[in-house]
This record gives C-alpha cells, structure tokens and sequence, in this order.
C-alpha cells in the first residue's frame, strides 16, 4: 500500500519512471541484504545458510506484527498458526505441532510457565519488549531439546546488556492502541552504562476489552471475557569486557486475562469405561447446575504472576581450542489463579529451572562444531477444583554436539543429542517414570548457483512423554474436556525429511520447502466420546505422518513495488486407516504487495484460509474464511530523535472467522476489523 503524498505529481512521475526501469537496471540497483544471524541455531548462522527453513523478525517487521501474544505475533508466518485461546492465550503452533513439541526460549533459556499443558495457559513471554524473534527447525534444534519436533521459537530481548551503549544512554518507547478491543499498551526499554558496566530497565503496560468479532456471528458482537490486562517489567546489569560480558536480569510480570466459553454445564460429567456419564442417574443434574449458575454467573478469568530471575554469559577464547564460552541459566517461580467469581476455583504452581553450558571449539580436520550441557527442572502442581494433574517434579539432563563442514559450495550439519529424563509423581496410586532418548540430525546445504541455495534435512529425534500426558485424570473445563493420561506411554521416534530451495538474493527471491514427518508412537488426545461438545479424552499412541509444504516468492517490479505469494499446507493423519490428527491448520494462500518510498513504506495482504474437513472423530468441520490487510509505517524525527509512525488495518470486510486450531473456536471467533495506530521512538 502506498501513503498519498501532499504534492502528488512527484509522486506520479516516481511511478512512471519506476515502471520504466529496464529490468538489467533494477537487477543493478536491487540490493543484496546481509543474511541474518539466529542466535538460537547454536553455530550463529546466516538465515540464508540454514538447512531447513528459518524465521526471522526483526526491525519494522516485528514492530507491525507484534500482537499481544506470542502466537498472534506469529501466526501470518508461512507454517505457522496459533492456539488461539481468546486474547490472553496464545502459543505458536509449527507444521500442525504445538504445545511440548514446539519449545519456546527466552535467548536460548526455556520459558517457564504452564502454555505446555492447556492452551488455555498464557505463554510468559512479551511480544513489545522483544527486539527478535527466531523459528527454526532442524539439527541445531537438538541443541533445545529432541522433543522439539516442531521447532524453536526464541524471542531475542535487551534485558541483559552484551555491550556499554557509545553515547552512555539508548533505548525506545512505543505507544499503540487498537479498536476492536479498545486496547492501549505502552512500552519502555532504556540501557546506560559506563567503563565496564552496563545497566538496562523495560517494562510493558497493556489494557485491552473484550475484543469485536466479524460481522454474523450468533453470540454477538464481542467475546464475552475476552479482555487482556498485563504488567511486565525487567531490570538488568551486565559486566562488559573485551573478551565478553555477564549479566543478571530479574524480570516480573502480571496478567488478567478472561477464559471465554468455559461452562459449568458439563461439570458432573465423568466417564464410564470408554463413555462419558454427565448429570444425575435420570441424565440431568438440575440442583447442581442451578449452584454453578449462582455461584459462577461471570466469565472465568486468570490472574498470573510469573517472576523469573535470567543469568547470561559469553566469553571468547576462554581455552586453548575453543572460541567461545556460552552460558544461558534462568530460574522461574510462576503461579496462576482460575478465578470463577470471586472464588480461586483452581491453582497452577510451576517452580522451574534451566541451565544451558555451550562450548564452541576452533575447527578440528575442518569440522566447527558446539558441545554442550543441559540441566532443568520443573517442579509442577495445580489445586482445586480443576486439578486433573497430580503433582509432579520433572528432570531433565542431556548432552548434545552439533557441527559443520565446508567444502566449495557445500556446507553439511550434523546433531547429536542425548536426554535423560525422571518424573516423580506425588501420588499413591501412580508410578515414577524414567526414561531416556537419543536424537541425531544430518543437513546439507548446496549453494548451486549465485543467488541460490538447496538444502535438506534428515533427522531421527525421541521426545519422551511429558507428565500431563501420563497422569491426567480429570474435568478440565477451559478445554470442555475429561483427560485421562495414560502410564504406559513410550517415547515417540520422529523420521523427518525436509527440503528447501531458497533464491535470497537479486529482483526475485523465494523459499520453497517440503517436508514428511513420519511418528512412530505419536502420542495424541484421542477422543472416546462426546456430549455436546463435551469430550472424553485419553492419551495414546498410534503412528502418525504429517506431510506438507510452505513458501513464498516476491518479485521486486520496480525500486518502488514489489509483490510477493506465499502459502502453507499440511495433512495430517494416523497409519492404517486410523483416520486424521484433531485441530490441524486449514491451508491457506495469499498475495502481499509492499511499496516503499521515501521515509514512507506499507503492505497490502491478502490470503484465504480454506475450510478444514480433514477432522479426527467427534470434531467438527470449520469454514474457511479470506483476510484483507493493509499496513503503512512512516519513518521521521521529533527533533532529533528517530521516530516511526505506523497504522495497520486487520480483517478489513469484517468477516466471521473461526481458528480450527483453537479448542474454543466457536464460543472465541477471530477478531472482526480492527485499526492498530502506534508511535515509536529510538534514542
């Protein structure tokens, strides 16, 4: 989208003589940008030397896509969707996998919280204090994890300092408000320093309402508890020196949000066998739903307090043989009350740590490779009504090595990783699990011609099953669902091929990628029964392939305009005629033109979400739905402070849709049209 000019003549002739260009000279003026480097790929990559596909945000792109939760940030990314949980809960989902199996990290430090086990359950990362934002795939994530079979996500922040700012003091505040939820959030980020130490503050402020769906929906206009409230402040201070830095930040944050469609309806409801039993023994219960109806006439709602202390450490040189010491350790002490009234209803306890120690040796017959330590710990427990898990404490240990060879135009990857893991459940009636796996992961990739790069992945990861998944036992309502773990789970094995054609570089660029994932053991929420929307999940193994492809393409038509088309797909389904995996994304397909003149640049999106029908038993079928979107940022100073401007318009024809991801899709509709306008200034 282009911003009108006052003097539009200019701005006429502009577009005449860019459509003028001969293509040899757009080729001439067409830069070529430094690939960016992803701190989580364990060796410091380029994006463009990646073997499986990367995501990265950053700069005006992160600015524009920041939403309120991490997964709305990125749910427009080619492969990836979110859980949609209302406004205040959202984790990324990858090629059709979410919750333990996509990891998500604070600069290379697992987030601590409890999104893995309900997606209901807010993830405690903020999207406003976030200066990057990385989704990878492949033999670097086995550095995080083997059960990272979807991916990694680490959100790149400034909490703690890796440099003294040149002029003694820099940071940036923005401000932003929007229209369907009437929200308005703030947010601050300020570093000083002198000599060797360096000093860092941020915080985020954000107020939203319940937010407006599209135009027809038969609950209304707006989505009953569906507001978001939320307080996240950080101080750090770092140790600079010339060979590193060390810093320790301390970081607290606060949440409300609401839990739309939770319903009291089903909460006699208990199985019988592999059958569901709800109400009294003539099918109804009326005296126990009149109490509920009393007791919790308000939507629920979530009041969360994580506190989470970060240490981060690198040092170059720090043995004879290896270049670099890295260090990542975070402690978390994070709660969170379901409030139904004015009654706490239930608990969510998750005291947790993780310490990562990486070792990057100087090249040995050519190889460059990271060996590494892992250690954490997740003390878990939830009390009360909805306690469907009994207390747990899970550790973890593991081992991994990840290393590169060049030769020519060729660069192959190799990952190794081996994990322990020991659960030690506080119950009479369940048993302590142990169990271990290893993950190995090989990658190539062949840069053919200038400009141009293939690569492919090949790996063979374990993911253990995690604690929720053996010993749930009991009515979870935020979901609609009964949970029963199942103690006999094994480890599930993941046989991934991944292959990518990139062009990142010149008038056209593009990136192309398909992949086969093939799950022996997959474990999954196998739905037993149904009573009005109300289901009997217990958790099992089958085999399981997910097979898809995603990508986009954009073509520079000129230094003004360039249009681009991008698209995702992925099928998922059980072996043998055991029919399809439950709340797989929709395919979706879309075209996006940007313009970028003077200090002004925008984008107009278009894309269709196409019906889900591919659905597991008991699930429904969801319509599919189309999304215009349109953004303009305008660059500027105040003085001589940088400044930008922007304003994004969402859903402009305001139409109904539901997200076939979400366990609430039709009591939670997306948000209907909504105009963003924000300020951001840098010093």
């Amino acid at each position: 989208m282009s911003v009108r000019p006052q003097q539009p003549t200019p701005l006429a002739l502009a577009i005449m003589l860019a459509f003028a260009t001969p293509a040899s000279a757009l080729a001439q003026q067409t830069a070529t940008l430094p690939a960016v480097t992803v701190s989580a790929s364990a060796l410091a990559l380029g994006s463009d030397d990646m073997s499986t596909p990367v995501t990265v945000l950053e700069g005006e792109a992160l600015v524009l896509a920041r939403a309120a939760t991490l997964g709305e940030t990125l749910a427009g990314q080619p492969g990836i969707t979110s859980s949609h949980f209302g406004a205040g809960a959202s984790r990324p989902i990858i090629r059709g996998m979410d919750g333990p199996r996509v990891k998500v990290l604070s600069d290379g430090a697992e987030v601590q919280d409890a999104s893995t086990i309900s997606p209901d359950h807010a993830v405690a990362a903020e999207p406003m204090l976030s200066e990057q934002i990385e989704v990878l795939r492949g033999p670097s994530a086995l550095a995080y994890g083997g059960g990272a079979v979807g991916g990694v996500v680490n959100v790149i922040d400034k909490k703690i300092p890796t440099r003294v700012p040149a002029k003694g003091v820099e940071g940036s505040a923005e401000v932003r408000a929007n229209s369907a939820a009437r929200e308005k959030a703030g947010a601050f980020e300020v570093t000083g320093g002198s000599g060797n130490i360096a000093v860092h503050a941020e915080g985020v402020k954000r107020d939203a309402k319940e937010y407006k769906v599209g135009s027809g929906w038969e609950g209304g206009s707006k989505v009953a508890g569906s507001y978001n409230k939320t307080d996240t402040g950080s101080v750090g201070v770092s140790w600079v020196g010339q060979r590193g830095f060390l810093g320790l930040a301390f970081t607290s944050q606060h949440a409300e949000y609401g839990l739309p469609g939770h319903n009291h309806e089903f909460e006699s409801c208990h199985p019988h066998g592999a059958h569901l039993h709800c109400g009294g023994h003539d099918g109804h219960d009326h005296g126990a739903e009149e109490e509920h109806e009393h007791e919790h006439g308000s939507v629920p709602y979530v009041k969360l307090k994580s506190e989470r202390w970060d240490v981060r450490g690198e040092l170059r040189d720090p043995v004879p043989g290896f270049a670099k010491l890295r260090l990542r350790a975070a402690f978390t002490d994070y709660k969170h009350d379901e409030i139904e009234g004015t009654q706490i209803a239930t608990t969510f306890k998750n005291k947790g740590h993780d310490a990562r120690l990486e070792m990057e040796h100087h090249p040995v017959f050519g190889w460059r490779g990271v060996v590494g330590l892992q250690t954490s710990k997740r003390d878990f427990s939830a009390l009360g009504e909805e306690a469907y898990v009994a207390p747990t404490v899970t550790k973890k240990h593991a081992a991994f090595l990840v290393e590169e060879y060049k030769l020519d135009q060729w660069r192959f990857e190799a990952g190794l990783r081996h994990e322990w893991q020991d659960i030690a459940v506080d119950s009479a009636t369940l048993q302590d699990r142990s169990a271990k796996g290893t993950s190995i992961s090989l990658g190539a990739v062949w840069k053919f011609a200038p400009q141009y790069s293939l690569g492919s992945t090949i790996s063979r990861t374990h993911r253990l099953p995690s604690a929720e998944e053996l010993y749930a036992h009991g009515v979870h309502m935020a979901t609609a669902t009964y949970e029963l773990g199942n103690q006999n789970l094994g480890k599930e094995t993941s046989n991934n091929i991944d292959l990518t054609l990139r062009k990142y570089a010149g008038a056209t660029t593009f990136s192309a990628s398909a992949y086969r994932n093939k799950v022996d053991n997959y474990i999954f929420g196998s739905t037993l029964d149904n009573h009005e929307g109300f289901q009997l999940i217990q958790y099992a193994q089958r085999d399981a392939t997910f097979t898809g492809v995603e990508g986009q393409i954009r073509q520079q038509l000129n230094p003004m305009f360039g249009a681009s088309v991008f698209g995702d797909y992925v099928r998922a389904k059980l072996a043998d005629g055991g029919g399809n995996l439950p709340r797989i994304p929709a395919q979706r397909v879309g075209v996006k033109f940007d313009a970028s003149w003077q200090a002004w640049s925008g984008v107009a999106e278009f894309y269709r979400v196409g019906k889900q029908d591919k659905v597991a038993a008991f699930e429904t079928a969801t319509p599919g739905y189309n999304m215009l979107n349109l953004s303009a940022n305008y660059d500027t100073r105040i003085g001589t402070t940088p400044a930008q401007f922007y304003i994004k318009a969402n859903n402009l024809t305001n139409e109904l849709a539901y997200s076939h991801t979400s366990f609430i899709k039709n009591a939670a509709p997306l948000m209907g049209r909504n105009l963003t306008v924000g300020m951001r200034v840098t010093f």
